[in-house]
């Protein structure tokens, strides 16, 4: 069983679901116009991969193997509602500004990937945690590139004014492509990241 440590190190760099496996992505591309969208949307993905991840491991042994997907989809399904309801009824003009991105929590590959990867194989507690681990990569990625479309492209951050009225807004930013543009330089920073970490192990492994 994989400790903690090493769960949330997989779920936020090693394995991260949208730079390393390039799952869940169009969530991704098409919410990060801004930094809070960004943040409920990523919350609201952890909250589904972690309990559902949670859920699915508990039963594990109890799921006949020819319904399991249905199992899962219908678990997941089952948190995606509880986190809409929730949005409608407290945030609402968030729950209009995500829009039908929140209902389709339920067919994000992170979490049926997690369900089936982790959850199907391993104890509720660690399976958990790696939901978690998974959605707080995920959110991560998001808040990152959000960053820089909503400070760029309205002079904000988290709604908040940070760029005086010199700075002149950049409207590609504002539009989708420009999360394609960031999310392949954050993909290559990481790559990069990882070779030279692999190299500085393999000169240590030689001397």
């Amino acid at each position: 069983m994989d400790s903690p440590k090493k769960i949330f190190k997989n779920g936020i760099w090693k394995e991260n679901p949208v730079i390393v496996q390039i799952i869940g992505i169009c969530s991704s591309l098409a919410v990060t116009n801004f930094m809070m969208n960004s943040l409920i949307m990523g919350l609201g993905l952890t909250f589904v991969t972690g309990l559902s991840s949670f859920v699915v491991s508990l039963i594990r042994n109890y799921t006949p193997k020819h319904i399991r997907m249905m199992v899962q989809v219908l678990i997941i399904a089952a948190f995606v509602i509880i986190v809409d309801i929730f949005l409608q009824a407290y945030m609402p003009e968030m729950s209009k500004a995500l829009g039908p991105y929140v209902g389709l929590i339920i067919t994000n590959c992170i979490i049926m990937g997690r369900a089936e990867a982790y959850a199907q194989q391993n104890p509720p507690l660690p399976s958990l945690l790696d939901g978690i681990a998974s959605g707080l990569g995920y959110t991560l990625i998001l808040l990152m590139i959000s960053f820089v479309r909503e400070l760029l492209g309205f002079g904000t951050i988290f709604g908040i004014k940070v760029l005086g009225d010199w700075w002149t807004p950049w409207t590609i930013m504002v539009m989708p492509p420009a999360a394609f543009f960031i999310l392949a330089i954050i993909i290559w920073a990481r790559n990069a990241i990882e070779e030279k970490e692999k190299d500085k192990k393999g000169e240590v492994a030689k001397s």
